[in-house]
């Protein structure tokens, strides 16, 4: 009975909906009902941002997204018998309904996020053996001597843990190469490798050839190993020392758990964050994943292996022969079929591993192009919505996940569909000004509300759509390419450890600069046209609108590909360590003020300028997070200024033996709550206006240094001073 209640409910409620999306009503009407909705949001959003007001708001920009949607398919789309219009406005539909199915699959999985669960770091969990697995293949050996020492330095019993290096990198089939030099290589790297492991208490592990790329080195290691669970950790991902203290005692609560994530935080910025600066004053970007959505699909129970911060179960993993292979996203894959088989999944939302990230766009570019290539695979092979013995929830999940990769074709779109009416004079969206007011304004400021209330703190506005542009260009051909060939994609490790010593333009960022240049025609083409078509003057002046926000965009993407020179690969992440530092053989009281994974600033008290000199050696002795002991760390001392009390000291890190990469790995990857703070420093909700005016200085200044970039690169093409030399004239 409660249960026909219920239908009966839901069924009344949908007829109301429908009545009222239905109901036709004057522009006047709507689009006062539309500044009531707006009005109300923001006035729900500043009393209770949370629970069920927050579902509340919600609601209201749905019913005007759905009023759009009724609105947008019975009265705008051009007469099928005129397929010059017809074609490319039903295709500009399909955007739209791309988007708003995007929204309505978001509104699903992030309305209401489970809350971060409570640390569990001192609970007496019981302590199951764990194999800890970083794979790699053409890492630098100091990379991994970092991770490998971070690994080794978690706080867990050391019998009942073992860390393996699984090298890709010096397989018999690369030593055995027909090429000399690359069968060198690989000998060289075998035998570093192998000592530097032994030196650190790691298992070397290779095989005999690389197969399966990445998810064949880890079942390379599942067959060699014996521990209950396994955690993965990347290359150039640290772990803390409380990783598997957080982790492991959920695989106790639940029989049926196979994985328990964690976020994936990155000491350096992405090639956007560098270029724009917004490192230190901004969300990552990666932090709206791993801090709404992740939490969104672990209520539902769909939260997803991401390659590494994982700990997993063997016997979970023994169902499915190990990871799976079938795309080159092998995390997401493995995920959805042990998913699909009755297995459960957890997420801690808690940093407990600090990586590095692509420095260059074009190093950005080629990892989201495999995470794009890898999600459509899954698509094609594994396809979600029909995946047998998935929940229906989780089939929305993961449809959220993977249909989200074709975002290229829809932002294209956007951006060129203004062009057709002002170069061509296509009506390809039939209504008049005044019509676009009323209800695609609305629409649109409603879709950004509703954006600032699932996202927040977590991502400003228009920050995603600057993102989805500079990866739309290049993504685009590599998104198209595996729908007509879903085999083709091959697994590239992502590179790591960058810098760019001088600036210069990306070598992918051309096309850039041209869409630019249409698109600054089709400025001055809307001028003209209000000029000589005054009485089109409404809906020419909408058009241009569109095109001017599009070239916004595209200006403010001139200065992500504008690379600025920068020799730092990491950015440096506030800590606070009492320290001695050791000038000239004698020892001054110091404190570490800040650390990278390169190197430190060192503030140290009682010393004299003329004391110090660049590139001279010194050491710093610190008490290790571990156990509290006493240890020194050599360096060099690369610049030093005064300050009011003290003289801060730039120093790189100078390790010759196994110890010291230890002594690193505390220093840096120990702490995890110094991660956690850095995270909370930057997070800040500056709200649609204020966002959208910080976007827009934002957008005109990188314009501005976008097109000096490309002058200068001009410059230097002809024979003029070079662009690199020109900014580090600057600097």
């Amino acid at each position: 009975m409660r249960k026909l209640l219920i239908i009966a409910l839901w069924a009344l409620a949908s007829v109301c909906v429908i009545t009222l999306v239905t109901l036709p009503i004057s522009l006047e009407t709507q689009l006062v009902t539309g500044l009531c909705v707006l009005f109300a949001m923001m006035v729900l959003k500043l009393i209770r941002p949370d629970g069920i007001w927050r579902l509340v708001a919600l609601a209201f920009g749905t019913a005007i997204v759905m009023r759009y949607v009724y609105w947008r398919t019975t009265s705008t789309l051009p007469p099928i018998n005129q397929l010059e219009n017809f074609i490319p406005g039903f295709l500009l539909y399909l955007a739209e309904m791309y988007s708003v199915m995007m929204l309505a699959l978001s509104l699903f999985v992030v309305a209401l996020p489970l809350p971060s669960r409570p640390s569990r770091a001192n609970m007496n969990d019981r302590l199951p053996q764990v194999d800890v697995f970083i794979p790699t293949y053409n890492e630098d050996p100091d990379l991994l001597a970092n991770t490998m020492a971070a690994a080794r330095g978690m706080d867990y019993p050391a019998d009942k843990v073992r860390v393996w290096l699984l090298d890709d990198g010096g397989t018999l089939q690369k030593r055995n190469s027909e090429k000399i030099g690359d069968a060198n290589i690989a000998e060289r790297r075998y035998a570093q490798l192998k000592k530097l492991s032994a030196e650190l208490g790691v298992t070397y592990l290779t095989r005999d050839r690389n197969e399966h790329a990445k998810a064949g080195n880890l079942n390379n290691g599942l067959a060699h190993s014996t521990g209950e669970l396994i955690a993965v950790f990347d290359a150039d991902h640290a772990p803390a020392r409380d990783f598997l203290k957080e982790t492991v005692g959920y695989f106790d609560e639940d029989p049926r758990l196979f994985l328990v994530q964690t976020p994936h935080f990155f000491l350096n910025p992405d090639p956007v964050e560098r270029n724009l600066r917004t490192f230190e004053k901004m969300p990552s970007e990666n932090e709206m994943f791993y801090g709404i959505i992740q939490r969104g699909l672990d209520k539902w129970n769909a939260s997803f292996f991401c390659g590494s911060a994982a700990v997993l179960r063997r016997a979970a993993l023994a169902e499915t022969n190990g990871f799976s292979g079938v795309s080159i996203t092998e995390d997401c894959e493995t995920a959805i079929e042990l998913h699909s088989r009755g297995w459960h999944s957890v997420y801690v939302d808690k940093p407990l591993i600090a990586g590095l990230q692509p420095a260059t766009f074009a190093s950005f570019i080629g990892q989201r192009s495999r995470w794009a290539q890898g999600m459509m695979q899954i698509l094609r092979f594994r396809f979600p919505p029909f995946k047998r013995g998935l929940s229906i929830p989780q089939r929305l999940c993961y449809m959220s996940s993977t249909l989200f990769w074709l975002f290229p074709f829809p932002r294209t779109i956007f951006l060129v569909a203004p062009l057709f009416y002002l170069f061509f004079d296509l009506q390809i969206f039939t209504a008049s000004g005044g019509e676009f007011m009323a209800y695609t304004l609305t629409y649109m400021v409603v879709n950004l509300m509703m954006q600032n209330y699932l996202y927040g703190a977590f991502r400003w506005p228009w920050v995603s759509e600057l993102y989805e542009y500079v990866q739309t260009v290049h993504l685009l051909p590599a998104v198209i390419s595996v729908i007509l060939n879903p085999r083709k994609p091959t697994f590239k490790v992502t590179a790591k450890d960058e810098s760019i010593a001088t600036s210069r333009l990306s070598e992918i960022g051309k096309p850039f600069f041209a869409i630019f240049g249409i698109l600054l025609v089709g400025v001055f083409v809307t001028v003209w046209k209000v000029y000589a078509e005054p009485f089109k003057a409404d809906v020419t002046l909408v058009v241009g609108g569109w095109n001017l926000i599009n070239l916004i965009m595209a200006g403010c993407a001139l200065g992500v590909v504008s690379e600025r020179g920068e020799r730092a690969a990491t950015r440096r992440v506030k800590v606070s360590r009492r320290c001695d530092f050791e000038i000239g053989g004698r020892w001054l009281q110091g404190t570490i003020e800040n650390v990278s994974a390169n190197g430190a600033r060192v503030l140290v008290f009682g010393a004299n300028l003329e004391e110090l000199a660049k590139d001279a050696t010194a050491g710093i002795r610190f008490k290790l997070f571990a156990d509290g002991t006493e240890a020194v760390l050599p360096v060099v001392i690369r610049n030093f200024e005064r300050t009011t009390d003290s003289i801060a000291v730039g120093c790189l890190y100078q390790p010759t033996e196994a110890v010291h990469h230890r002594l690193v790995a505390d220093l840096i990857f120990a702490n995890s709550k110094q991660w956690e703070q850095f995270q909370l420093s930057r997070r800040g909700n500056p709200g649609l206006l204020r966002g959208t005016a910080w976007f827009l200085r934002l957008a005109i200044f990188q314009t501005y240094r976008g097109l000096v970039y490309f002058w200068r690169d001009l410059r230097g093409r002809t024979g003029g001073e070079p662009v690199a030399t020109l900014a580090e004239k600057r600097q």
